[in-house]
């Protein structure tokens, strides 16, 4: 008999179709995801016992001690010829140790302890498979399922290392329960220092979680952590997919990193790559076991051309044992509390989204070019999840817009909580290039700022790693490219270039934060406004580490403006936190208004003005509130302590009238500054978000 957590409710598609009747045609296409979903849950259950023992296949593949010190080695390799095992323990003999070929393309092999009772292989000693083609060909391979690889200063081709560890870290403090307004630290350990060198998990968990909890963000998602043998392709050419990346240091201290940050209440994602894999041979999956397919499937189905990788082959009993154990390995070992999903519009569509411009007209999201063999691995990934760890949290990064991907499964959906708005920094980068400060268009930023599916969490976000990218532009940059370098000192007059940029930065922080989602990423340094972009060591900069950093040390010094976007960062999140905006329904916007440049919502109850006029401001301008009562300043871009002008007095309070305005029964008169974001809170009710 199944297990309960085997089985899913009993499908309700009607709640989906009623939220959206435009799905109404599409109805058979949700009813066939479902079923396969079943139809695989099923499968699990009959050949492995369900998905909580298959999942945990970390627990016998690759390399695993036995209670007598004895060591149990398994492959699955169904193409090869004989494979063997060598190493530091046997002197590289490349045929002294063949594993057993098994059924299914198994391999088995077990060594027993040396005459101490000692296992027969040291920790920290290289390991490596050869495996014979039927071709003749001798191949030496890393294990997929290896738990810790690394590479030698000089060396090309990372070294399968045997982990096992006297004493292995045991994480002490428990996960942090699932907040409701979810403020991410998009962050990446090896540039997370102002030195130009790979910064390791130790001086993140030093140096960077305490800035990361003073700045009030509840949840950090981890770049690049499994193991990528090129730095520059910034984790999304993966090689071992078990193994957490040497270069910052060693598993354990990953652990620690992990452990602290559940310690002081934030939560950690991992950024997963699934939507494919790098395309090296002797440090990847690529050709384990000397064909072309194995992990994927065969060109040209298993080729991803413009991201020169491989594609895996979904459908494939043994990928989804793989795939789906990686997951429970990350949740389990490392207590990683969920995921953000890498490269979703790639394995939704056959054409990978390539030459695709996604119109919105539904037809896209269904029929012959959604490929369902990804898309149930999805909802499968999401209800095994969901399942095993309720408070798990998994965001999708899809540019598609597929409908229902952050529904339930038993409602067709894909299962996310959440995706990625990626429209939003789209929008301000083409608001800095294109347009005038006059000509910005305050409906057109309402509009992409709400254009969300009903029903659907969003992480707003105002740029990303992306946008830090070499090849584009920081919102800081774009807004003050290199006076930054010369003209952010507290010391100086400020310039009319600075001024701008830093009243416009905090601004297009605070409404992408309140306006655009149920959740808020910012990625590190963008909330000082990092004066450079991000550029890895390569080639064409001669290796050079000086654009693969973070200059934490620019908040530090007092006369820098850096320490002013800095000290905004952290009240707006505290500001939020207290109120709660992120975990309310969507705003109400009462007015966008052309001529004077002006955004006005409430969400939460709480009331945000925006005066994006560059030289405008207004004495006594009427803003249409929901709920009567005394309104005071809870958060004001204008503060000296921010880089502004200081035009607001704090101790003012703004009381309503019984006068409708803008579709809100009451309003009040509010001074309203150029180039500034007001948020008030009615003294007079109890915030209980």
């Amino acid at each position: 008999m199944a297990d309960e957590t085997d089985t899913i409710p009993i499908p309700e598609f009607s709640s989906l179709l009623q939220m959206d009747p435009y799905l109404k045609p599409f109805e058979k296409d949700f009813q066939r995801r479902y079923q396969l979903l079943q139809k695989q849950l099923f499968l699990l259950e009959a050949a492995e016992g369900g998905f909580e023992q298959f999942t945990r296949s970390y627990n016998t593949f690759g390399v695993h001690r036995q209670p007598d010190n004895s060591l149990f080695f398994k492959e699955w390799a169904p193409a090869a010829e004989a494979l063997f095992l060598t190493g530091d323990f046997n002197g590289w003999n490349k045929f002294s140790h063949p594993y057993t070929n098994k059924e299914f393309g198994k391999w088995e092999l077990i060594l027993p302890p040396k005459a101490d009772k000692s296992p027969a292989v040291d920790h920290n000693t290289k390991l490596k498979i050869v495996v014979h083609t039927k071709e003749g060909e001798r191949l030496y391979r890393i294990s997929p399922w290896a738990k810790y690889v690394t590479k030698e200063n000089k060396a090309v081709i990372y070294d399968w290392i045997h982990w096992d560890p006297p004493h292995p870290y045991t994480h002490i403090h428990p996960r942090p329960k699932k907040p409701t307004s979810l403020r991410i630290y998009e962050s990446h350990v090896g540039i997370a220092s102002p030195e130009g060198k790979v910064a390791s998990y130790t001086n993140f968990r030093t140096n960077v979680l305490p800035r990361i909890k003073y700045l009030g963000y509840n949840c950090i998602q981890l770049m690049a952590v499994m193991e990528h043998a090129y730095y520059a392709s910034f984790g999304y050419q993966v090689t071992s997919f078990f193994a957490a990346s040497s270069r910052y240091g060693t598993p354990d201290e990953l652990k620690q990193l992990i452990d602290v940050a559940h310690s002081m209440g934030i939560l950690v994602l991992l950024d997963v790559v699934h939507s494919h894999a790098s395309k090296n041979t002797e440090d990847g999956l690529n050709k384990f076991d000397g064909s072309d397919s194995c992990y994927f499937h065969s060109p040209p189905r298993g080729e991803h051309t413009l991201w020169d990788s491989r594609l895996f082959n979904y459908s494939s009993w043994e990928v989804l044992r793989f795939l789906l154990s990686n997951l429970r390995w990350w949740m389990e070992e490392y207590r990683f509390d969920g995921f953000r999903f890498d490269g979703i519009t790639s394995m939704l569509y056959h054409h990978h989204g390539i030459g695709t411009d996604f119109s919105g007209d539904y037809s896209e999201y269904f029929g012959l070019q959604v490929d369902e063999e990804s898309l149930v691995y999805l909802m499968l990934s999401n209800h095994i999840l969901h399942s095993l760890y309720p408070d798990c949290i998994t965001i999708a990064e899809d540019v598609s817009g597929m409908p229902a991907l952050c529904r339930g499964v038993q409602e067709g959906g894909l299962g996310f909580d959440y995706r990625l708005a990626m429209a939003i920094p789209d929008k301000w980068i083409q608001i800095l290039k294109e347009l005038k400060d006059e000509d910005w268009n305050m409906g057109n930023i309402v509009h992409t700022l709400t254009n969300r599916r009903y029903g659907e969490k969003c992480i707003a976000y105002a740029e990303s790693h992306d946008q830090a990218l070499v090849g584009d532009k920081s919102l800081a940059f774009w807004l003050m490219d290199k006076e930054m370098y010369t003209n952010m000192s507290t010391l100086i007059p400020m310039s009319h270039i600075i001024d701008r940029g830093i009243q416009l930065h905090k601004m297009i922080r605070l409404i992408s934060h309140a306006l655009g989602g149920e959740g808020y990423l910012n990625f590190m340094g963008n909330e000082f406004g990092h004066p450079e972009w991000l550029d890895f060591p390569r080639q064409g900069n001669n290796e050079s580490y000086h654009y693969a950093r973070r200059q934490y040390n620019l908040v530090d010094m007092d006369h820098l403006r850096y320490r002013q976007l800095y000290a905004f960062d952290r009240d707006m999140n505290l500001t939020e936190d207290k109120y709660g905006w992120l975990s309310a329904p969507p705003a109400y916007v009462s007015a966008r208004h052309e001529d004077d440049k002006v955004i006005v919502f409430d969400r939460a109850h709480v009331v945000f003005i925006f005066n994006f006029h560059p030289t405008k401001s207004f004495q006594n301008y009427r803003v249409g509130v929901e709920l009567p009562g005394k309104y005071k300043i809870k958060l004001d871009s204008d503060e000296p302590l921010y880089g502004g002008h200081g035009r607001l007095d704090h101790n003012t309070e703004f009381f309503t009238e019984a006068q409708p305005c803008s579709g809100r029964p009451h309003s009040m008169l509010v001074y309203s500054p150029c180039r500034t974001a007001i948020v008030l809170a009615n003294e007079e009710i109890d915030y209980c978000y």
